[in-house]
């Protein structure tokens, strides 16, 4: 499936001037009222993206559009891969077998799959996929049930080799056969599955699953394979840009661009090249002085939804000093998120509200406040931690065993509002005694050589989900069982009670009952302090007012046969 979370270092990360420092007990920022933010948020559409008929779109044109970073690893379900950047370029180019509305609602792609059916009255849940006859990949192979067989195996947990960023799903299945056809897929569960409509999204080729060398590096530096409107006409690794044209051979409806080109632009340098028109839209998801900047732009137009997207602190579980679940609580206790959010979101008319859930938006069906405690600014509560912890002060910060409490606050270089976010950190919790190092690193190399390699003690980025909350859950807070399989369990922690409650919530059918069990999950990763949520991350796009079926999509896929510019 689309994987249920893909990270983006980018996400809220653009320069803003320090409006709060919220050190002190006394000194916290005052944020909207609850009530005001919430009207706020519920206010917000499902999606804004300038919707034209495909008729009304002009046949040819370029679209640009800027990268937050340069992907090395192009297959999205590989660990390194799950990324916004990585999905922004596969889009035009892989199968997605389902597709979302705004409404969160998926059905069948019918370019891909012209039926699928889910039925019970076996005894188990067995799902049938008809394969359009005419999907084939750009190589000549047809998409087959080949295909669906291969990224199973790879994405099952089976073979440790595969280094997978979820197996979300898959892990769940029996078997995947062949149907009355090659173009008929049969997938027989071991155990249920509710959100079966998520997988195989993106589908890779058999001949990239087809071993694990293949899966992990065939898709290093390259794009060799792909099946969709669009096609790969160059990728230049200097200049950091891909560039796709039409795919001739494409079998659904004509996309109306001739060429789309995707540039990795530094984050500082982003809003500066929408306004010189370097590209044709933007990302602005909290940045005042960018927003404020963008709308005085010529012709352009401000696009904004509702989206599963979130802000939060990884905390590294794994890390010496943060080993003691005691330790990490009384880090967040010393945490003012208020401040934080007050921080990065001023200004920016987007509801200055916390998340205090893992699994559900504000905005979403099924949210609960499940923080308790730990989700308030404590900073007294903290120090008791700490002492009890054996962490005592001495001096300006707190020493245990002769070693002094030092935490690395890792940030990428470029990103000035994560920088911001590690001082006010800083400066938080060193008035409980915590020394924080704030050290920024190579925005290219934050994911690949930090985060992913538990190389940092806290991290601020965003995690961009999908229509499948419960997805995640396996994803990012299972138990690794590594060493060489975190998946995106970047903090390497876990619980049986938690590994439990994931996999009840991962297989119930019902509705109702499975939004009980995801939070229960959530109230199980509050106590573990695995993640600590801060917002609801803004869905904000400035775009040239003539650039059609594109903005900020929400919970939505893109339909690039329609993307174009107005007549």
């Amino acid at each position: 499936m689309k994987v249920g979370y893909k990270a983006a270092a980018g996400a809220a990360l653009l320069a803003m001037a320090l409006t709060a420092c919220g050190g002190g007990s006394g000194d916290k920022p005052k944020a909207e009222s609850s009530q005001a933010a919430q009207e706020q948020a519920a206010a917000l559409p499902g999606s804004t993206i300038n919707p034209v008929s495909y008729e009304q779109v002009a046949d040819g044109g370029v679209v640009k559009l800027g990268l937050s970073q340069w992907q090395e690893q192009w297959n999205y379900n590989q660990v390194n891969g799950t990324n916004a950047s990585t999905d922004d370029v596969i889009e035009p180019l892989m199968p997605l077998i389902g597709i979302a509305d705004d409404k969160a609602e998926v059905t069948n792609n019918p370019n891909y799959v012209t039926e699928w059916k889910m039925d019970l009255g076996s005894g188990k849940q067995v799902v049938t996929y008809k394969i359009n006859e005419k999907a084939t990949w750009s190589d000549g192979t047809p998409i087959t049930y080949k295909d669906f067989v291969a990224q199973w195996k790879a994405l099952n947990g089976e073979n440790k080799k595969y280094q997978v960023s979820s197996t979300e799903g898959y892990e769940r299945v029996e078997s995947v056969e062949k149907g009355a056809s090659d173009k008929e897929v049969v997938v027989t569960f071991a155990k249920n599955f509710p959100d079966w409509k998520g997988m195989f999204s993106p589908l890779y080729p058999a001949s990239t699953n087809d071993t694990p060398e293949h899966f992990n590096k065939g898709w290093i530096d390259k794009i060799p394979v792909t099946a969709g409107p669009f096609k790969v006409e160059s990728m230049d690794q200097t200049a950091k840009t891909a560039t796709l044209v039409r795919d001739d051979k494409w079998w659904g409806q004509k996309p109306k661009l001739d060429k789309v080109i995707f540039r990795a632009i530094d984050q500082t340098a982003m809003i500066g090249a929408f306004a010189n028109g370097e590209i044709d839209a933007v990302e602005i998801p909290a940045n005042a002085a960018d927003l404020k900047r963008a709308k005085e732009v010529p012709n352009v137009d401000i696009r904004k939804a509702a989206a599963p997207n979130w802000r939060h602190f990884t905390i590294n579980g794994s890390s010496e000093q943060l080993k003691d679940k005691s330790v990490r609580q009384a880090i967040v206790l010393g945490i003012n998120r208020e401040a934080i959010a007050q921080s990065d979101l001023k200004d920016m008319d987007w509801p200055i509200q916390l998340l205090n859930n893992h699994v559900y938006m504000n905005t979403q069906k099924g949210y609960v406040d499940n923080s308790g405690d730990l989700g308030k600014y404590n900073p007294e509560k903290a120090k008791q931690l700490l002492d009890a912890a054996g962490w005592k002060q001495e001096g300006e910060y707190r020493k245990k065993d002769g070693k002094e409490l030092n935490l690395r606050f890792i940030v990428p270089a470029d990103l000035a509002l994560s920088k911001q976010e590690g001082e006010l950190t800083q400066a938080m919790l060193k008035e409980v005694g915590v020394k924080v190092t704030v050290e920024p690193v190579p925005g290219d190399k934050f994911f690949d050589d930090f985060i992913i390699p538990g190389n940092f003690d806290i991290t601020p980025f965003s995690w961009l989900g999908t229509p499948f909350p419960l997805n995640g859950l396996s994803q990012i807070y299972k138990t690794p069982t590594g060493p060489d399989n975190y998946g995106s369990n970047f903090p390497r922690i876990g619980t049986p009670e938690l590994d439990q409650v994931i996999e009840q919530a991962g297989g119930e059918m019902d509705p109702a009952k499975a939004m009980e069990l995801g939070n229960q999950a959530d109230k199980l990763i509050w106590d573990e302090v695995h993640t600590l949520p801060i917002y609801q991350r803004p869905d904000i796009h400035a775009a040239k007012k003539n650039l059609a079926n594109y903005g900020s999509f929400g919970y939505a896929d893109k339909d690039w046969t329609k993307i174009g510019f107005t007549k």
